[in-house]
């Protein structure tokens, strides 16, 4: 078994990946199962396997404990690691060899409080990557994309597991511009050499020094274009995940 968490920020497109990802591994045949650790969405794409909603209410939390919406949704992230042996307990029953995490829309509930890295070490022992997502549309601008470039190396340095990074919703750009972020990821040249062009001042400064000091760290984030829309990369993406989890083999042996 394999456990995989998609991470990133609000509307980067987490829950619709897990959904395309997941009718794709079906339609390869293998055996994949679904986890939604959003105590507070309301709709998704799927239909979850292991639903959070099944432990924690939101509306309960706020009538109980007189909170607003946000203060609801930080509980409610603290509560899942109360939850947790319950939780793994459901994922270990299901015998599937390919987890699919799909974590909370606000991105700090899961990976910048401290519930986060325990929720993650002790949902089950299997070996476990993260999944960090690139909003395309937002990533186009240097200055959103070094900035999102520094989120995806805190997101590392918080719970120290296999990253991969996807650029995804690559659908809603014009390939040359998807090339052109793909690029700035495996070529720190080509990405300073579009801050000289495109930013200056303050911007230019903080994020030539952001982007140094990720490079010096060593930490290479390679973006995957994927588009869960028309499943483009999701080949590559796959295969990534096969590499970093299972040695390049296929999921199942």
């Amino acid at each position: 078994m394999f456990i995989i968490f998609i991470i990133g920020t609000a509307g980067s497109g987490k829950s619709k990946l897990t959904a395309a990802f997941n009718e794709w591994l079906k339609m390869a045949k293998q055996d994949v199962a679904v986890v939604n650790l959003d105590p507070g969405v309301l709709a998704l794409p799927y239909t979850p396997d292991v639903d959070i909603r099944n432990y924690i209410d939101i509306v309960e939390l706020m009538e109980k404990y007189s909170l607003g919406p946000n203060g609801a949704l930080i509980m409610a992230a603290d509560l899942i690691a109360d939850e947790i042996e319950q939780i793994s307990k459901e994922i270990a029953e299901l015998k599937s060899d390919i987890v699919l995490v799909d974590t909370a829309g606000q991105m700090e509930l899961f990976a910048f409080r401290a519930s986060g890295p325990y929720i993650a070490s002790e949902l089950t022992k299997e070996p476990k990557a993260i999944v960090y997502l690139f909003d395309a549309v937002f990533s186009a601008n240097p200055f959103n994309y070094v900035s999102n470039l520094f989120l995806s190396a805190a997101v590392y340095n918080r719970f120290l597991l296999p990253q991969i990074h996807v650029l995804s919703k690559c659908d809603l750009l014009p390939k040359k511009e998807v090339d052109k972020i793909v690029n700035w990821s495996a070529n720190p040249r080509i990405l300073e050499a579009a801050f000289e062009e495109k930013l200056e001042g303050t911007k230019r400064l903080l994020s030539r020094n952001m982007m140094q000091a990720i490079h010096k760290l060593g930490l290479k984030f390679l973006l995957i274009p994927v588009s869960a829309k028309t499943n483009e990369g999701i080949i590559n993406f796959n295969i990534a995940l096969e590499r970093v989890l299972a040695g390049g083999e296929k999921y199942t042996y």
